[in-house]
Protein backbone atom coordinates (compact mmCIF):
# COMPACT_ATOMS: atom_id res chain seq x y z
CA UNK A 1 0.00 0.00 0.00
CA UNK A 2 2.70 2.51 0.97
CA UNK A 3 4.79 1.60 -2.06
CA UNK A 4 1.82 2.18 -4.38
CA UNK A 5 1.14 5.60 -2.83
CA UNK A 6 4.82 6.52 -3.14
CA UNK A 7 4.89 5.51 -6.81
CA UNK A 8 1.71 7.47 -7.59
CA UNK A 9 2.96 10.60 -5.81
CA UNK A 10 6.38 10.33 -7.48
CA UNK A 11 4.77 9.96 -10.91
CA UNK A 12 2.53 12.96 -10.24
CA UNK A 13 5.49 15.11 -9.19
CA UNK A 14 7.45 14.01 -12.27
CA UNK A 15 4.59 14.84 -14.65
CA UNK A 16 3.96 18.25 -13.07
CA UNK A 17 7.69 19.05 -13.19
CA UNK A 18 7.88 18.17 -16.88
CA UNK A 19 4.80 20.28 -17.65
CA UNK A 20 6.27 23.25 -15.80
CA UNK A 21 9.60 22.96 -17.63
CA UNK A 22 7.80 22.66 -20.96
CA UNK A 23 5.75 25.80 -20.30
CA UNK A 24 8.95 27.64 -19.35
CA UNK A 25 10.57 26.82 -22.69
CA UNK A 26 7.44 27.93 -24.60
CA UNK A 27 7.46 31.40 -22.96
CA UNK A 28 8.40 34.18 -25.40
CA UNK A 29 10.85 36.59 -23.80
CA UNK A 30 10.83 40.24 -24.89
CA UNK A 31 13.29 43.03 -24.25
CA UNK A 32 12.42 46.70 -23.81
CA UNK A 33 14.41 49.07 -26.02
CA UNK A 34 17.37 50.79 -24.41
CA UNK A 35 16.54 54.40 -23.38
CA UNK A 36 19.49 55.75 -25.40
CA UNK A 37 18.16 54.09 -28.56
CA UNK A 38 14.79 55.77 -28.04
CA UNK A 39 16.48 59.19 -27.66
CA UNK A 40 18.52 58.59 -30.83
CA UNK A 41 15.34 57.84 -32.81
CA UNK A 42 13.70 61.05 -31.59
CA UNK A 43 16.78 63.09 -32.61
CA UNK A 44 16.80 61.51 -36.08
CA UNK A 45 13.13 62.39 -36.64
CA UNK A 46 13.78 66.13 -36.14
Amino acid sequence: MYITAAVVISALVLVLSLLTISKGYEYKHTIDPHPNEKNDEEKNEK
